[in-house]
């Protein structure tokens, strides 16, 4: 069997306030030795992705801006990919709407709901409310898919995510913003999507592991086979209800390590000891081999 990481950004693989990945470094080398993929699958935009795979040395297929397209690096692995399109040095397979489509939504909404979208703030607003460095607020602000908002009167999310449903859009939220996305698109479907083309490329069959924090991380962790979610900064968790979800007991970038790690030492252990056996028994022998702290017994 083959392992497939899929791990949100913001919150899980980097630390809330900071952003920063330090605390992972194990877990992040353990998956580079044994040649697991680890896909991000953020609200992130491309350019912020790559970025952070430069600094990882990394060059994995990615998720950008909740599930609104799937990019795999060319040549990856030899795989073949029926669908898609090529861009630049990947190729594409669009799930979401375009940021032009978006945009002419949010102009047409802004004044009735006094919101505002990273098209209408500079960069020093995205800097400011984010904590990003300069640089990587102007790739925040470079979006494809995708449009984060504030809005004055978060009580009339309701009312707008009605209005965005009845123009082809829906809304989500993450860890500081709420975001306009495209109907067809979520994290969910863009992570079941690229599962197939891994599992038509790859011989042996695939498990996956998804690992997020935050209400628009439902449709990830309800896509994979072990799902992992992990605290808010305050101990908190988003109230998901998922049959076997595991609860990690740190947030950021710590929980994250334990979770891996963990994880793969029992996948390992339990290959070495049940090579002929479907692999789908390893999975239900994890809650009672090594077990993540915090496993839900539901």
């Amino acid at each position: 069997m083959n392992l497939l990481v899929f791990s949100d950004l913001d919150g899980t693989l980097l630390d809330h306030f900071d952003y920063s990945y330090e605390a992972a470094q194990a877990g992040l080398e353990r998956l580079r030795i044994e040649r697991i993929p680890v896909i991000f699958t953020s609200s992130k935009t491309r350019l912020e992705i790559e970025g952070l795979q430069a600094e990882l040395q990394m060059q994995e297929p990615f998720i950008p801006e909740n599930g609104a397209a799937i990019y795999f690096p060319d040549g990856y692995r030899a795989f073949r990919i029926a669908k898609g399109f090529q861009r630049s040095r990947y190729t594409v397979i669009q799930l979401g709407a375009t940021y032009s489509e978006i945009r002419r939504f949010v102009y047409s909404v802004k004044e009735r709901f006094n919101l505002r979208g990273f098209g209408d703030m500079s960069v020093e607003d995205v800097e400011r409310l984010t904590g990003l460095s300069r640089q990587q607020s102007r790739m925040a602000k470079w979006r494809e898919y995708t449009e984060p908002f504030i809005i004055e009167d978060e009580s009339r999310v309701d009312e707008l995510a009605l209005i965005a449903a009845s123009r082809g859009f829906k809304l989500t939220r993450g860890g500081r913003f709420f975001h306009l996305i495209g109907s067809q698109q979520d994290k969910g479907r863009a992570v079941r999507m690229c599962t197939e083309i891994f599992d038509k490329n790859m011989d042996g069959g695939i498990i996956t592991v998804g690992l997020g924090d935050s209400a628009n991380d439902i449709s990830l962790l309800k896509s994979v086979d072990i799902p992992i979610l992990l605290p808010h900064d305050d101990g908190t968790f988003e109230h998901i209800d998922i049959q076997g979800l595991i609860k990690a007991e740190q947030p950021g970038s710590r929980g994250w390590n334990d979770a891996i790690l963990q994880v793969v030492d029992n996948l390992d252990e339990s290959k070495a000891t049940s090579v002929d056996r479907p692999f789908s028994q390893a999975i239900e022998r994890n809650s009672t081999r090594k077990p993540l702290e915090g496993r839900n017994s539901k």
